[in-house]
């Protein structure tokens, strides 16, 4: 269910664990990220902007393996709005509060041209993430893309405060043809800026009537284990559908600078009947809080939960 990267690109977190001896495989973190959410949840750290959904399409400064859901390896942490002669544009420095807001921009390659196709990742070809500084706001989207190269990502309702907005997208073309990217602006909400105090670290949170409980330790740098599971009025969930080829999708901001890790879980899927434990690899590059976002979809409904994981 945060410098741009490669794979932070993609938005996957691909690591291997380290059970065997000699054997350690990359957890890839996949910025960006995937997912059109059609669902919210009201729980702390969410209630400033829920999550968006948008339809796909085919084909600044910085601030703030063959394994089910397995992304192509990156690094970084989506905090840059450039990488290797690709860039990230907007016009837009400011969007209204309170409402509605499109946010356009644009990817432009090496040779300054709008970059028009792009490979599709986990059924999209774009992943659109929005959080405010505080971590509060969490939105995911899957803007759409004009015949220019011209994207309109359709956000919900903002909080005043600062934001910060990634794109997650592969090249289909041209020199980073095949390779991954996470690419990030800064953006201002005028108004009012109240900021919301980061939940404390937990092992469990709820969202929709469900229960999340999560285990694993993860250290900084470091491939570990971590096992959402999920439960609903005490008994385990074994209802999850496909949610972009995976029963969960997962994505997680750093206190402080946002910085942005994207995990998958390695649970294989067959069919609608997903749960109630999702296995991934884990592999959060900096030490100190991480705000987990969570999506995992049932009887057509997309659930979004939050937690704070501290990372030692």
């Amino acid at each position: 269910m945060i410098p741009s990267s490669r794979l932070i690109a993609r938005r996957r977190a691909i690591a291997a664990s380290g059970a065997t001896a000699g054997a350690t495989a990359a957890l890839a973190l996949a910025l960006a990220a995937c997912g059109s959410s059609s669902g919210s949840s009201s729980m702390p750290g969410m209630d400033h902007g829920s999550t968006s959904s948008a339809a796909s399409s085919s084909s600044a400064s910085p601030s703030m393996g063959d394994m089910p859901g397995k992304d192509h390896m990156a690094s970084g942490n989506g905090l840059s709005d450039s990488q290797d002669g690709y860039r990230l544009t907007s016009k837009d420095t400011t969007l209204p509060s309170g409402k509605p807001a499109a946010y356009r921009f644009a990817v432009t390659g090496p040779d300054g041209k709008p970059v028009t196709e792009f490979a599709v990742d986990q059924t999209k070809r774009m992943h659109f993430y929005a959080i405010r500084s505080d971590l509060t706001g969490f939105q995911h989207i899957h803007p759409t893309m004009a015949a220019d190269g011209t994207w309109s990502a359709d956000l919900s309702a903002l909080a005043p405060g600062s934001w910060r907005v990634f794109a997650s997208f592969t090249p289909n073309t041209g020199t980073g043809r095949g390779e991954d990217f996470v690419l990030s602006r800064a953006v201002t909400v005028p108004g009012n800026a109240a900021k919301t105090p980061l939940p404390a670290p937990a092992t469990s949170t709820e969202a929709d009537g469900y229960t999340l409980t999560v285990k694993g330790e993860p250290m900084a740098g470091m491939a570990h284990p971590l096992t959402v599971s999920i439960t609903r009025e005490g008994k385990p969930v074994t209802d999850l559908e496909p949610y972009l080829d995976t029963y969960a999708h997962l994505t997680a901001f750093h206190e402080g600078d946002a910085a942005f890790a994207h995990l998958h879980p390695t649970t294989k899927v067959t069919g609608d009947n997903g749960g109630p434990d999702l296995s991934f690899h884990a592999e959060l590059p900096t030490s100190g809080n991480w705000r987990l976002f969570l999506q995992f979809q049932t009887g057509g409904k997309l659930h979004t939960a939050a937690l704070t994981l501290r990372v030692g």
